[in-house]
């Protein structure tokens, strides 16, 4: 059975209970859904607050998401299956943080600086991940990396 769906937030006190529950990574599908339909008074000292946990926790989740990258990379022992499910994993990850900081809550011009954020650590690990395998001669990794794009959600 299903947990009931949450409530959307309205008060900046939801809206921190809700980000608490999407940085411990508890019922990510129900947290974006009710993250989507939240509402918040967007003034002064209400909307620096909430900007800050939910970069703070965006931030949180995309440092967890390329660490867990290195680690799961670092056990692959050049086995591609492996490897491909690492950059998926980490595509996966980015994509979710993009729908997460994309509310329709937040005003446009904030809107996109926010996913802009999320958008350049994709491209950054991108770039990061071409230029290491260079190194691999036989041209597999760098081949793999390019076909399984981690900022191409």
């Amino acid at each position: 059975m299903s947990p009931a769906p949450l409530k959307p937030p309205t008060t900046y006190a939801e809206w921190a209970e809700l980000l608490d529950k999407l940085k411990r990574k508890e019922d990510d599908p129900g947290v974006i859904e009710a993250m989507h339909r939240g509402t918040i008074v967007w003034q002064s000292g209400v909307a620096e607050r909430f900007s800050q946990k939910l970069i703070d926790t965006i931030n949180a989740r995309m440092n967890a998401a390329v660490d867990k990258f290195q680690k799961d990379m670092q056990r692959t022992n050049g086995h591609e299956g492996a490897i491909i499910q690492a950059l998926l994993f980490l595509r996966k990850e980015f994509g979710f943080l993009y729908q997460a900081i994309n509310l329709p809550v937040i005003p446009e011009k904030d809107r996109s600086r926010y996913c802009s954020l999320v958008r350049e650590q994709a491209d950054k690990a991108q770039s990061s991940l071409e230029d290491s395998a260079k190194k691999d001669r036989t041209g597999k990794l760098a081949s793999i990396v390019k076909k399984h794009k981690v900022n191409n959600f």
